[in-house]
């Protein structure tokens, strides 16, 4: 629509958004998708009014949504501000999160969290908080990534059992997360800026919990790079790193899963911000969500080994089914998938002879004897997750951990939403169905 600046005064961003009647990042998911036009000056963002006006008209006469998506039921709906999944995508406060990608966990952990703290937060992630953010002193930065990343207690956390007595990473996460809760004495402090100071040490302390197979990082190293040696014995190269770190961006937030409504309703009962990670690690730890990419890592490693593609798919499905593909949200692509496994193919492109090179052959053989037998299947995050891990000699359940701690940044930031709503305000009632 062309622009009528020159006759009609622009609205700003909070205007359009009150035209709409939606909220501030709703309207930057819809400049995202394309659906409107926002010029940027000295006063931010503004948006031609007629062009608002027409959209607004649109929205009123659309027909009922009859894509088939789930609705919610039988708990209802919860507003959210922070991801958006339509169409085959997944934005982040109104921007595609394969575009944050390249940002940086520790930017884009601390924007989300400052939107979460009721502090405004800027339209996308920064270096620096605005004012009235509720992040100084705040322990993920992305200009000094790392410099504050040490556990915020009184003293230093109970030790963990040894790997030999507990070695599933998640199983480590979530006695970390615990031991990090029980000995933080104002683990009850639930104000935004309290919640903001604990929440980059509690992922680093989830880090911490994964036993070290490499080479320690140099200090100030970003959550990525920590992570890398606790989950591989290779070195760390930049791109491999690179893509580890926009795994962790991808898997931030995707909407109100199971483990994510574990975490609202645990915040909404004012459990402190470790007992509602806890709660959450404890949903996410099934093989129908968190721990799926174990299950495909089983299966594609019998493909990268050698075996027939067309052969493991079909003894796979026998024994009950198959992970790695298809979603019950997306109908014909993950995107967290396509992000992460098109940058696996760009590191295999660079050195052919690698285990990186002989993981994408793995699944790409995987995933076209999947599409040949049904082409609604189509790779989800799981297998991305699976690919990384044996493109890298990590272990099976490598996949799992980096879920659970790029989760938790977005855990982190649904919690601090929740605290501002009504307490225990996430209370259905049952339907008596006894005798």
């Amino acid at each position: 629509m062309s622009d009528t600046s020159g006759t009609l005064p622009r609205l700003t961003a909070a205007e359009t958004a009150a035209r709409l009647g939606v909220k501030p990042e709703t309207l930057y998911a819809y400049v995202s998708r394309g659906l409107l036009t926002r010029v940027r000056d000295r006063r931010g963002s503004t948006f031609d009014p007629l062009e608002v006006e027409t959209f607004a008209a649109r929205r009123r006469s659309a027909p009922a949504d009859r894509s088939g998506r789930p609705t919610g039921a039988p708990l209802g709906t919860i507003e959210v501000d922070l991801a958006l999944i339509e169409d085959d995508e997944l934005y982040y406060r109104g921007r595609r999160a394969a575009e944050l990608a390249d940002q940086g966990f520790e930017r884009v952990c601390r924007w989300v969290w400052a939107a979460a703290s009721g502090g405004g937060g800027a339209d996308e992630p920064r270096d620096e908080p605005a004012d009235g953010e509720p992040v100084d002193g705040g322990p993920v930065d992305g200009g000094r990534a790392g410099e504050e990343l040490t556990p915020f207690v009184a003293g230093p956390l109970p030790p963990l059992p040894p790997p030999s007595v507990v070695p599933g990473a998640l199983d480590r996460i979530h006695l970390q997360v615990v031991g990090a809760g029980a000995a933080d004495p104002l683990r009850n402090d639930l104000a935004p800026v309290g919640v903001v100071r604990r929440a980059g040490p509690l992922l680093a302390a989830e880090v911490e919990a994964l036993p070290l197979r490499g080479s320690e990082p140099a200090p100030g190293a970003s959550m990525a790079a920590r992570l890398w040696p606790r989950l591989t014995e290779q070195a760390p190269a930049e791109d491999a790193v690179a893509l580890l770190d926009a795994a962790l961006v991808l898997l931030l937030d995707h909407d109100l899963a199971a483990s994510t409504l574990a975490v609202r309703v645990a915040a909404s009962a004012r459990a402190h911000p470790y007992a509602a990670v806890a709660a959450g690690l404890g949903a996410l730890d099934s093989a129908l969500h968190g721990d799926a990419s174990r299950t495909a890592y089983a299966v594609l490693a019998r493909v990268v080994a050698g075996e027939p593609a067309p052969r493991v798919l079909a003894e796979t499905v026998r024994a009950g089914g198959l992970a790695g593909f298809g979603h019950r949200i997306y109908r014909r692509r993950d995107p967290r998938a396509e992000d992460l496994l098109t940058r696996l193919e760009r590191l295999a492109e660079a050195d052919p002879g690698s285990t990186v090179a002989a993981a994408v052959a793995g699944y790409r053989a995987l995933a076209a004897a999947v599409g040949r037998a049904d082409p609604r299947w189509f790779p989800n995050v799981d297998l991305a997750l699976a690919a990384l891990a044996l493109a890298f000699g990590m272990a099976p359940d490598a996949g799992t951990a980096v879920f659970a701690i790029g989760r938790t940044a977005g855990w982190l930031a649904h919690a601090l939403a929740e605290y501002r709503e009504p307490p225990l305000r996430l209370r259905p009632v049952g339907r008596y169905r006894g005798p």
